[in-house]
């Protein structure tokens, strides 16, 4: 990877770590629901131009029903799950929990495509479960907080959103390979934007949010959704999805760092164990940690 794509990785975990906080700050003015649909109807608005602009709206209107079952089950939902999570957990805690996405994918891609992992990376799936278990058991309190979410209730939303990605990864692999990727992003967020529209009419806030949670939204809508998911294809493009991927381990660190300084928050031991757990877990799971084996000879 040349030092620009470096820098751009860093840049776009950044952005993706500093999601969580907004969800964090957003979730209890706007409610799940509102706010996410201002986070799809946001994104689409920059992605749609974009996608327009490269030529690529026949790809969409060629594949729309695949497109708009990834805009359900790999934005609406999930966002929505997350929105919850954001009620009981802190910041850094739904970073943590959010790089099992790629575990859940690898195990889906086992048990409904038939693609069996190789001994390593079935350890890897082993330990990053492991981890969450872990992380879990320690922080699954069952008493509601303020809003009404316990964090056990949070931690089961974290599991389902994360769970939709590692499903929406493979259905996107068998039904949209060779679909130009801004064609699948934009259209994903156009639909994801329909789903959520009814929802959003159903539970908008009684009392207008301040002006500082409007201004989230927009961030949370514009920089950490559109503009993340054109740097993420941009990466992709210029390095490959192996390397692109590796943004997965750096998310939970900006998360927690982005926790600390804005909202307070202190990451404890178990947390910072069950993420060493999780992302060693999620490394061996996806491959990109190989250890190697040292032969002695005779």
């Amino acid at each position: 990877m040349r030092r620009s794509d470096v820098a751009e990785l860093i840049a776009l975990a950044s952005i993706w770590g500093a999601s969580f906080l907004f969800m964090r700050v957003g979730a209890a003015e706007f409610g799940p629901a509102a706010l996410v649909f201002l986070r799809v109807a946001g994104a689409s608005l920059l992605l749609l131009p974009l996608m327009a602009w490269r030529g690529e709206g026949a790809a969409l209107r060629h594949h729309w029903r695949a497109i708009a079952v990834v805009g359900v089950v790999n934005s609406a939902l999930p966002f929505a799950f997350y929105m919850v999570a954001s009620l009981a957990l802190g910041a850094g805690l739904l970073g943590i929990f959010n790089a099992t996405s790629p575990l859940w994918a690898a195990a889906i891609a086992w048990a409904w495509l038939g693609q069996r992992p190789a001994p390593l990376r079935l350890l890897g799936l082993a330990t990053g479960f492991a981890g969450v278990l872990g992380l879990g058991w320690a922080n699954a309190s069952l008493a509601p907080g303020r809003h009404g979410v316990s964090p056990a209730l949070g931690i089961l939303a974290c599991m389902a959103a994360t769970a939709l990605y590692g499903y929406a990864a493979n259905y996107t692999k068998t039904r949209l390979t060779g679909v130009p990727p801004m064609a699948v992003a934009a259209g994903s967020q156009l639909a994801a934007s329909v789903a959520a529209l009814l929802p959003a009419l159903t539970w908008w806030p009684a009392h207008n949010p301040a002006p500082s949670a409007w201004a989230g939204a927009a961030v949370l809508a514009f920089a950490c959704t559109g503009l993340a998911y054109w740097m993420y294809f941009r990466l992709i493009a210029n390095t490959g999805a192996t390397n692109a991927i590796a943004v997965t381990f750096l998310v939970p660190v900006f998360a927690l760092l982005w926790g600390a300084v804005f909202l307070g928050e202190r990451p404890t031991t178990a947390m910072l164990v069950g993420c060493a757990v999780i992302l060693l877990g999620t490394a061996l799971a996806t491959g990109l940690f190989r250890p190697r084996v040292v032969h002695s000879r005779p």
